[in-house]
C-alpha cells in the first residue's frame, strides 16, 4: 500500500496525510537504531501499520475527550489517532528508548500528545473515555491491565489477530463484557474488539 492508495482508503486530506509521511519517514530512519516495528514489515508500512491504526478512528464514539493507548511502542495505533484528531492522547510505553521516539514524532508532526514512559500498571490511572491496545497480551491479561485507567463508560479498542475467539472465551470466565467484533480492514484475519461495560466477575 502506498500513502495515497492509504489515503483513497481512509479519505484523509493532504495536511494529514503528509504528517503522516513524516512520521513514517522518521520511524524507518529510527528503526536501524533500534527495533521499533517488526522489520519484515517496514516495505509494507502503510497497510500493516496506519492503515490498521487508523480504521480505529472511526469507532471513537462521539464526545469522547482523552485516549489512552497501552503499550504504545512506536505509536501504533495511539499516535496515528492523535494526528488524525483523535483529543488528549496518552502513550504509555515503559521503553525509554521507544518513548523518546515517540516525542520527536510528536514534534515532527506537531501532534500534541502526553507521553508517559511507565509501566501501565504503576501509572496513575488515566481515567480515559478510551483505552486502545495493539498486539500487547491476551485478551484477559490486557483488561486487567486496561480496566485501572478507564471508567465504567470506557470503550476499549483492541486489535487483534488469530487466536481472539479463545481469548475472549478465556476472559469470559474472570470478566464480563459486551462486545463487538469489526472486520480488520488491513487484514483479512484480523478484527477490532469493541468493549464496553467492562467489569470483573462473571454476569
Amino acid at each position: 500500500m502506498t500513502p495515497h492508495e492509504f489515503q483513497a482508503a481512509t479519505g484523509v486530506g493532504d495536511t494529514t496525510l503528509d504528517r503522516l509521511t513524516a512520521y513514517a519517514d522518521l520511524l524507518v530512519k529510527w528503526q536501524a537504531r533500534i527495533n521499533l516495528i517488526g522489520p519484515d514489515t517496514v516495505p509494507d508500512l502503510w497497510r500493516r501499520h496506519m492503515l490498521d491504526s487508523a480504521q480505529l478512528f472511526r469507532l471513537l464514539p462521539a464526545g469522547a475527550r482523552r485516549v489512552a493507548d497501552l503499550g504504545s511502542g512506536a505509536g501504533f495505533p495511539g499516535l496515528v489517532l492523535a494526528i488524525l484528531g483523535a483529543p488528549d492522547v496518552h502513550l504509555v510505553e515503559s521503553d525509554a528508548r521507544k518513548g523518546a521516539f515517540l516525542r520527536e514524532a510528536a514534534r515532527v508532526t506537531g501532534t500534541p500528545i502526553t507521553v508517559h514512559t511507565a509501566r501501565i500498571e504503576t501509572l496513575a490511572p488515566l481515567a480515559a473515555d478510551v483505552v486502545t491496545a495493539r498486539a500487547l497480551a491476551p485478551l484477559a491479561k490486557l483488561l486487567a491491565l486496561a480496566e485501572r485507567h478507564g471508567h465504567a463508560g470506557t470503550h476499549y479498542l483492541f486489535l487483534k489477530g488469530r487466536g481472539s475467539e479463545d481469548e475472549l472465551t478465556t476472559a469470559g470466565k474472570e470478566w464480563n463484557i459486551t462486545f463487538d467484533r469489526i472486520p480488520s480492514l488491513s487484514d483479512p484475519a484480523g478484527i477490532i474488539l469493541h468493549l464496553r461495560e467492562v467489569r470483573r466477575g462473571r454476569a
